[in-house]
């Protein structure tokens, strides 16, 4: 299994391109080449190494199709997902209307998230974290961490 570390900054080029961080790279085999992109939770992207992704989609196939929520979270989840391959130079492109859907324009960050990277916007990602406060993040980390069902002040 992998697990990323880290926050970088990167640029998207005109074609919709960026080069994929020194610090995420040396975090992959040199096998790991090709990953998957999808929509994240959300307004960014999840690039998913595709060693990840296998045991998700199996997960996800393995669900009852006769069950309207799956239909919908599938359809949500694997909606634009695409297959996507390091270049020679180390660039992935990002496919248009992933890019529309995050509001990737120029400015990018990629942010370890456990097997998988997310990409934000700058801009956006700034924002998220300029909206939680410390208390918040406290109150957030003793929730998930212990269990804890204390209502948000």
């Amino acid at each position: 299994m992998i697990g990323f570390l880290g926050e970088y900054e990167a640029t998207v080029d005109a074609k919709g391109r960026f080069l994929l961080p020194v610090g995420f790279k040396k975090q992959l085999s040199e096998a790991d080449n090709q990953f998957v992109i999808s929509r994240g939770f959300e307004k960014c992207l999840t690039l998913y190494p595709m060693k990840s992704w296998e045991p998700i989609f199996a997960e996800i196939s393995k669900l009852n199709d006769f069950d309207p929520k799956v239909r919908e979270f599938r359809r949500y989840f694997l909606n634009g997902a695409t297959t996507v391959e390091l270049d020679s130079a180390g660039r992935l492109l990002l496919p248009g209307n992933l890019r529309e859907h995050a509001g990737l324009e120029k400015d990018i960050v990629l942010v370890a998230a456990m097997n998988k990277i997310e990409i934000w916007d700058k801009s956006k990602y700034q924002q998220f974290f300029e909206s939680f406060s410390p208390e918040s993040f406290s109150q957030l980390a003793e929730q998930v961490m212990t269990g804890s069902k204390t209502p948000n002040a």
